[in-house]
């Protein structure tokens, strides 16, 4: 049968998000969603909405919001654009700066929507493997990466949850002939980022997202801040209306109440922290993580094995194959509770050899 797609299109997987699994007494750990619900001022946003106004377009250039970005990073609104979820915002990234004379790179292993999103722009993809276990940035980077005129990198990086050097970043960023997007989905729960590094360089864009730290990951919405250049491009390939009435609405909301952000944050990094602990004490091999997961590998390094048993007692966790992901499971960080639970099926499972 004749295919009327383009060749790009015809030959890609596409990419495979998380599983939305249906079980009874589910642990649902495997797409890193807030452990807490979003701010209660997103309850009184609701509330609020006026049902009748949504006859009407909303702004297609969610100003209020953008404006609210911008100040609270001490930036200017020209600086600041919105989407739909961060991944509206990749698209308009490599729709702009990719294409088949115009190579992307990204780090490996990490975020595996980026090399489908560069075969629609039927875009060479040079990927820059991170060192084994320890998932580092390889020493000459900068040489692999030369004759790309995107370079993304993921900090702190998905799925590893480690993070890399504030100042190698800075460097990079210095020397790098293209653009540098940093894809900052979970800088919230990290020590640090690199939000002040656009107002250092013209070609840097740090993109964020609101479904980890805000809790809103049902809602979509993402945003990016770079030269007004830069996010000036970006406009020029964006959806006409790519932001509801009612996202750009409660999302003001959420962005505006910071004091609920630090506390949700601190929250999940204090429960990081001491399951992290646990999961070493019983000879889990756990990256440093600077997320909201961990990636953590079992004592016997078999990761399908323990996704698997995990999986038999309603636990769901995320396991991506391959030799350099494949003994490895990543594990959200939920509740306290559901943290205990885990960590219960884990001594079951590891206790006795033969456990499934």
């Amino acid at each position: 049968m004749k295919s009327y797609f383009r060749t790009e299109i015809a030959g890609m997987e596409g990419y495979v998000p998380g599983e939305q699994p249906k079980l009874e007494n589910l642990c649902k750990l495997n797409t890193n969603e807030n452990a807490f619900p979003p701010s209660p001022a997103v309850k009184r946003a609701i509330a609020e909405l006026d049902w009748e106004r949504l006859r009407r377009y909303p702004d297609p250039l969610a100003d209020a919001l953008r404006d609210k970005i911008a100040e609270v990073f001490g930036l200017k609104r020209e600086n600041v654009i919105a989407g739909n979820g961060s991944d509206d915002i990749l698209t308009m990234v490599f729709r702009c700066f990719t294409s088949p004379e115009l190579p992307m790179a990204c780090l490996y292993p990490t975020y595996s929507l980026y090399p489908e999103l560069a075969k629609m722009q039927g875009a060479a993809v040079i990927p820059v493997p991170l060192a084994p276990r320890t998932f580092e940035l390889p020493g000459d980077l900068l040489k692999r990466v030369e004759k790309a005129n995107l370079l993304i990198i993921t900090r702190p990086n998905a799925p590893t949850g480690n993070s890399f050097p504030l100042e190698t970043m800075r460097e990079l960023c210095r020397n790098f002939d293209g653009v540098v997007l940093f894809d900052e989905a979970y800088a919230d729960f990290a020590d640090d980022n690199c939000m002040e590094f656009v107002k250092e360089f013209p070609n840097v864009i740090v993109s964020r997202t609101f479904s980890k730290s805000y809790a809103l990951a049902g809602l979509r919405l993402g945003f990016a801040v770079g030269s007004p250049e830069l996010i000036a491009g970006m406009f020029k390939v964006k959806d006409s209306y790519n932001l509801d009435r009612m996202t750009q609405a409660l999302g003001l909301a959420a962005f505006s109440d910071r004091a609920y952000l630090k506390e949700c944050s601190e929250k999940i990094r204090t429960i990081r922290k001491d399951f992290t602990e646990r999961l070493e004490n019983l000879g889990f091999q756990v990256v440093p993580s600077q997320t909201n997961f961990v990636f953590a590998a079992p004592p016997d390094r078999d990761g399908e094995r323990c996704f698997r048993a995990l999986r038999d007692r309603a636990i769901i966790v995320r396991y991506f194959r391959g030799p350099e992901t494949g003994d490895y499971v990543r594990i959200t960080i939920g509740t306290p509770e559901e943290m205990d639970r885990v960590i219960t099926a884990l001594r079951e499972i590891y206790a006795n050899p033969g456990a499934n």
